[in-house]
């Protein structure tokens, strides 16, 4: 639920009768209407019946959280928990300070037989209420319109209940001789306190042991829910292929925009404000803060405070991806050279990483394990660093590729080459190494491929012409039957291609 905070209340708030009257009374009459259920809800629900069947006869509880206070009075953008959304089908900003409860049925001898999903919310109030126009976390005068008991169940194909409700439905029959009851403890700190404390009352937990060994079991509901979405379905591919096409609209907005950006000084906040123009205007904003990194910034792999100038004869390292409606982001890299021409070293460097990219692509398909990926691009990488007398005298390609005692071309690119992609840009980050890591690939799971090389300005053991030289090429491709579709191949990523697309001016070749 949402962080409160105790203070000084300095808003006048008319309190009389006759106001209240006033402020109820002369409106026209709200639509009766209904909406239709949503492909969104529909795929939600075969989601639900997989949680379901994993846990019969307990209550299973996803908080979609609350908002989160930025300073002082206001709060950040509200986006529900990943979980929540992905079981229920709700995106964007909906609906802080819901729960979806799998509720337990039934049969005739007292056996398992499902679960009913309810959903508990704060419904939009009558216009003769005080919320109606004094409440700014939830009253319509502030935050507008809410959906209604009646339509969020026609919406989402669940059954729907007042938020005040949920202490008492999640007591009921709760006990050593009743259900069992799970929760997604991350996602809302306050309905996890109510779940421990309807555990403790109701005997479910009696000592440290019980709560912890109850804890232990919340966490595993979180992982399986995580670990569910490794393999995304046709709905949810869907969603990937319109997040990654929105996201190519808004990296050509941002080549077009180049020279501007060099104009204007400044330039990587200017490269991360076209972005997100496109995002909030395509979707549902950027999935995660855009890396706007030009010259030696591209050599930091997290630069994202973007303060930094574009200049001529640089390189822009520009990693983001457009988040849907849905919640489902794409998470795309490309670097260009800022006046449309790589100079020697830059396109060395460049070429290495589009071969080691080559390599994870075409480890990306059924049967090899999501491994492999990493280990064909990073041994692409380790041999360009070999030929180019970077690593220590004497080792082998062989040596540094030994997990144990080798390693040491990941001076030069320390990150992982690939990870899941979906309502997270980092999805699926609960699953265990064997479900993850070790797993194989299988037709539907979404990747990355994402190579990179970086040699910053004070790194003494390589040749002054690389320093400062960043590159990273990534991709988003998804497992089909006989190998994988890159979602994003319409952007430009032989050295060449980059070059004539900065010159267009963003321009892609028809």
């Amino acid at each position: 639920m949402s962080e409160k905070q105790h203070k000084a209340e300095h808003r006048n708030r008319p309190s009389g009768e006759a106001f209240r009257a006033f402020m109820g009374g002369g409106w026209a009459p709200r639509s009766s209407g209904l909406p239709e259920l949503t492909e969104a809800a529909r795929y939600a629900a075969r989601r639900r019946a997989a949680v379901s069947a994993a846990h019969p006869g307990v209550r299973v509880v996803v908080p979609a959280g609350g908002l989160k206070i930025r300073s002082n009075d206001t709060d950040y953008v509200f986006r529900p928990h990943s979980a929540f959304a992905n079981l229920t089908g709700l995106g964007a900003d909906r609906e802080p300070d819901a729960v979806l409860v799998l509720e337990p049925r039934v049969t005739g001898d007292g056996e398992p037989d499902g679960h009913d999903a309810v959903l508990y919310f704060y419904p939009l109030a009558d216009r003769d209420t005080e919320e109606f126009f004094a409440d700014s976390r939830v009253g319509e005068f502030w935050v507008g319109p809410r959906p209604t008991l009646a339509s969020a169940e026609a919406e989402l194909g669940v059954a729907t209940r007042h938020l005040d409700e949920l202490p008492d439905a999640l007591a009921k029959d709760a006990g050593p001789g009743g259900l069992g009851l799970l929760v997604v403890r991350d996602a809302d700190r306050e309905v996890a306190a109510l779940v421990d404390q309807v555990r403790g009352q109701a005997g479910l937990t009696t000592d440290e042991a019980s709560v912890s060994a109850a804890q232990e079991q919340d966490q595993e509901l979180a992982r399986l829910l995580s670990t569910q979405r490794l393999v995304k379905d046709d709905w949810e591919v869907r969603q990937m292929v319109e997040a990654v096409e929105v996201t190519a609209v808004a990296f050509d907005a941002v080549v077009a925009e180049l020279p501007e950006a060099v104009r204007r000084g400044r330039g990587e906040r200017w490269v991360e404000g076209v972005f997100g123009l496109h995002a909030r205007h395509a979707g549902n904003g950027v999935g995660y803060d855009s890396i706007a990194a030009a010259g030696e910034h591209a050599t930091t792999l997290h630069w994202i405070r973007n303060t930094g100038e574009l200049r001529e004869g640089e390189l822009l390292l520009l990693d983001a991806g457009v988040e849907t409606d849905s919640l489902y982001t794409a998470d795309v890299t490309r670097t260009v050279p800022v006046d449309g021409t790589f100079s020697p070293a830059q396109r060395k460097v460049y070429e290495a990483v589009l071969e080691a990219q080559e390599a994870g692509l075409a480890a990306a398909r059924p049967g090899n394990r999501f491994k492999d990926v990493h280990a064909a691009a990073i041994e692409v990488i380790a041999r360009h660093l070999l030929e180019w007398g970077l690593l220590p005298e004497g080792v082998t390609l062989e040596q540094t590729l030994d997990a144990e005692e080798g390693q040491f071309h990941r001076r030069w690119m320390v990150h992982g080459t690939s990870h899941h992609l979906g309502i997270d840009v980092h999805d699926c980050a609960l699953a265990l190494r064997e479900d993850y890591v070790e797993a194989e690939l299988r037709e539907g799971m979404v990747l990355t491929v994402e190579p990179g090389l970086y040699f910053k300005s004070d790194d003494l053991l390589v040749p002054e012409e690389l320093r400062g030289i960043g590159v990273r090429i990534e991709d988003d491709v998804v497992i089909t039957a006989d190998g994988n579709r890159n979602l994003s191949a319409m952007l430009p990523r032989t050295a060449d291609e980059v070059e004539a697309w900065v010159r267009a001016g963003g321009s892609r070749p028809v």
